[in-house]
């Protein structure tokens, strides 16, 4: 079975969840504090789609995977980030901006830049690979755009509802993607096996330089602690399941192996990103 029809629902939920979470102070936090916002989407849409290039160009990583590891970079932000940025006493509307933001803009940079990397693989490796942008736009649309505007309206229109199905699907969506890493596990358990390693230094490399990139670039701009983390976290947490369900997709590459990395990504940001909070905590007890 493709996974596909597994994480279709899942992401419809997810992308959902956070129109829900989305409200006037979410946007008004754009006009507030527009350098931070800016310093977000640079580490979003601009470090870390590079770095994964060079990380699978110095990993030497194979095609499928080389493809695979620049598309979850590629994707927007997760819709747990804002978790991660409560737990770590951080900006939650920025949080949640930033990670709306990635959602939209990155309908159109994804194609371009997945374009530029299947025409540079293409070249690199002797094989033909072709992206339907149109079609990747589309489903893009219907899973990503579609549901979240669904979400916005639901919160402006009956926000006691939004609150109270805010509160249901967010205790589904960690189950959700737990579920769906399990049943991809099931399906390639060879091939992930065989390719952990190499995979998981892939995206444990790309996670730590992209969250030390925006470390950098958040403190160049002077922001106050809590934003300088959130903007690390959001960085560093993407949205796996759209990955996936590009990589799987019948209408673009169709590829289940093309999707390991993202698993592995998601895997790998999870643990990552729960260390970096709990050190933060850990830190500001001993300085009380």
């Amino acid at each position: 079975m493709n996974t596909i029809w597994i994480v279709i629902p899942v992401l419809l939920v997810l992308m959902f969840l956070l129109g829900t979470d989305l409200h006037k102070e979410a946007f008004a936090n754009v006009a507030r504090n527009p350098r931070a916002v800016l310093a977000g989407m640079t580490g979003q849409l601009l470090f870390l789609p590079l770095i994964a290039i060079g990380v699978a160009w110095a990993l030497n990583l194979p095609p499928v995977y080389f493809m695979g590891l620049v598309l979850v970079a590629c994707c927007p932000g997760g819709s747990s980030s804002n978790v991660f940025s409560m737990l770590a006493k951080g900006d939650v509307a920025l949080s949640v901006t930033l990670t709306a933001f990635s959602s939209v803009i990155t309908l159109f940079t994804l194609p371009l830049v997945m374009g530029g990397v299947a025409e540079l693989v293409s070249q690199q490796a002797g094989l033909e690979i072709n992206l339907p942008v149109g079609k990747l736009l589309v489903q893009n649309l219907v899973l990503l755009f579609a549901p979240m505007s669904l979400g916005i309206m639901l919160r402006h229109f009956r926000p006691r509802i939004a609150a109270k199905v805010n509160m249901v699907l967010g205790k589904c969506a960690f189950p959700a993607l737990m579920l769906l890493a399990g049943v991809f596990f099931l399906q390639y358990t060879n091939e992930i096996i065989k390719n952990f390693t190499v995979l998981g230094i892939a995206a444990g490399a790309l996670i730590l330089m992209a969250m030390l990139c925006s470390s950098l670039l958040s403190r160049t701009g002077r922001f106050s602690a809590g934003v300088r983390r959130t903007i690390v976290i959001e960085v560093g947490m993407q949205n796996a399941a759209q990955a996936i369900a590009i990589a799987s997709s019948p209408f673009i590459f169709n590829s289940g192996e093309m999707a390991i990395p993202a698993i592995i990504y998601a895997l790998m940001m999870n643990v990552i990103l729960l260390l970096y909070v709990a050190v933060i905590r850990r830190i500001e007890k001993q300085q009380a």
